[in-house]
């Protein structure tokens, strides 16, 4: 940037600064590096991401675009965004609310011996914003992933186990808001031609996101944890304040938002706290709350179900909604499902994952996988089962209650591994799949084909975190607090899903077009 083009925009914010005071505007300042100026864009001023969310949002909004190409979030770094007149005008702007998207190029070879100062110049850097008059809300964007070999330049290996744990760890520590624009982008490599800058359709999908977190209905009075009755130790959960604590003797966990939405949704996850967490993180992003109740290794018996039952009670009368979201991987499809299924008027909606559903197929061994004795063991304890017979005449499974699960009329969504070789998905996905929908109850069945029971989830959640939010959004609580950019294109994307026949494969779904 010129001196010249650096003086005309100090005028220009000068003077809006005046105007937008007086018409009470909200300013946003976007700080970054090349992707926020917008490189490999054939019209930049117009179409890198700061511009396009200015056109999706409405004129109480005024967007200034700070990036500054090749710039570093280290003080140290070979070309530290500290050090540019951009930084100067963006903190003279004072500005309501601030995107810093930083750190992409820290993870080049020659700015790697600094990256112990990342946390302290992050920091700095948002305490810079925060102390001016206009005390801003700022947000921090993780950055993209990059597709590049060359691991002398913006290697994504260290922004993955280096930048992204720093940039979460000032979140948690400064309670600042982080948005996950990695996940959004890490199957989206064709949308970046250079394998570093996204085209016009990922600006596209940048804007996007930052209009949904902007347009998001929140409660930004509402503190759980004032409510809770427990003693509770806090940690840090990807940069959000989570608690744990014991209840009813089971280890038991709820993680906070930034800010909660608005009637205060929540993900109940079922088992296998932390693994493959991409679902849940997006869900924090969008105000939901997570928790946590471990009544591993129950099986989903009378005992689990009633636990949960006082667990519900006690989140409930904490502020969360009505109505959770239930989230199931393996086997705790059975402890989602199970509880669901006497609790219909509870449930939102279902997430389940390479889920077991016949525990005679899986742990018992009665199809066409083995055994597997130290959880049949334990399965027939919590059941009472005494001999192989009553494991053949055993109807506690979710598949043994369709007919209630399809009574709650709660849409159910299934991601399932086609070459599953822990759970068959013959004798537990695609047998519920037909009984539900003989029962005209809501389900879609996502395939992944040619994978086995690992990885769970889906590397970027977009599909998952669509669905859950157009299921809320029918429900009369929710119907206005989640605000999509492209309300149109989203919605119909899920009802297809929904309606699909013959079934949805992953990756082959289409991309939301913007």
């Amino acid at each position: 940037m010129n001196k010249i083009a650096c003086l005309v925009l100090f005028f220009v914010c000068c003077s809006f600064s005046i105007k937008a005071q007086k018409a009470g505007v909200i300013k946003i300042a976007c700080i970054g590096a090349s992707i926020t100026e917008g490189a490999g864009l054939a019209h930049p001023a117009a179409e890198a991401y700061p511009q396009l969310l200015q056109l999706k949002l409405s004129n109480r909004y005024r967007v200034h675009n700070y990036g500054i190409s090749g710039t570093t979030l280290l003080r140290k770094g070979d070309a530290s965004y500290w050090n540019t007149n951009a930084y100067k005008l963006a903190l003279q702007s004072q500005p309501d609310i601030v995107f810093i998207d930083l750190g992409g190029n820290d993870s080049k070879l020659i700015n790697r011996g600094h990256l112990d100062e990342f946390e302290q110049d992050c920091h700095d850097l948002i305490r810079s914003f925060r102390q001016l008059p206009s005390h801003p809300r700022v947000i921090l964007l993780l950055p993209l992933p990059c597709f590049l070999q060359d691991t002398a330049q913006i290697y994504d290996a260290t922004i993955v186990s280096v930048i992204i744990p720093h940039i979460r760890n000032v979140a948690y520590a400064d309670d600042a808001e982080v948005l996950d624009m990695h996940s959004l982008f890490v199957d989206k490599e064709s949308l970046m031609p250079d394998k570093i800058h996204p085209n016009l359709e990922g600006a596209h999908i940048i804007a996007s996101r930052l209009f949904e977190l902007l347009a998001l209905k929140t409660d930004r009075h509402f503190d759980i944890f004032s409510n809770m009755h427990q003693q509770f130790v806090m940690s840090s959960f990807y940069g959000y304040k989570c608690a744990d604590f014991t209840f009813s003797g089971r280890n038991s966990k709820i993680v906070q938002p930034k800010y909660a939405a608005k009637n205060h949704p929540w993900i109940w996850r079922a088992r296998f706290w932390g693994h493959e967490p991409q679902t849940d993180i997006a869900l924090l992003e969008h105000g939901f709350y997570v928790v946590y109740c471990d009544v591993a290794e129950m099986f989903g018996n009378e005992e689990a179900v009633s636990i949960w039952n006082a667990f519900y009670a006690e989140v409930h009368d904490a502020g969360l909604g009505d109505k959770a979201v239930l989230e199931g991987m393996s086997r705790g499809a059975v402890y989602a499902l199970n509880w669901a299924a006497v609790n219909t008027g509870k449930v939102a909606c279902v997430y389940i994952d390479n889920p077991v559903l016949d525990l005679k197929m899986w742990p018992g061994g009665l199809g066409k996988y083995p055994a597997s004795p130290d959880e049949l063991d334990t399965l027939k304890a919590d059941y009472h089962l005494k001999d192989d017979n009553d494991l053949k005449n055993f109807k506690g499974s979710p598949i043994d209650k369709t007919v209630q699960i399809a009574k709650g009329k709660y849409p159910i969504l299934i991601l399932c591994a086609d070459a599953d070789e822990a759970v068959n998905p013959q004798e537990n996905t695609l047998v519920f799949e037909q009984k539900i929908k003989k029962l005209h109850g809501k389900i879609a069945v996502v395939h992944k084909p040619g994978f086995k029971h690992h990885p769970h989830s889906l590397p970027n959640p977009t599909l998952i975190v669509e669905f859950i939010l157009h299921s809320l959004r029918q429900m009369p609580a929710y119907k206005n607090v989640f605000v999509p950019a492209d309300k149109m294109t989203i919605e119909k994307r899920v009802e297809d899903l929904m309606d699909k026949a013959p079934a949805v494969r992953w990756p082959d779904i289409p991309a939301v077009k913007h």
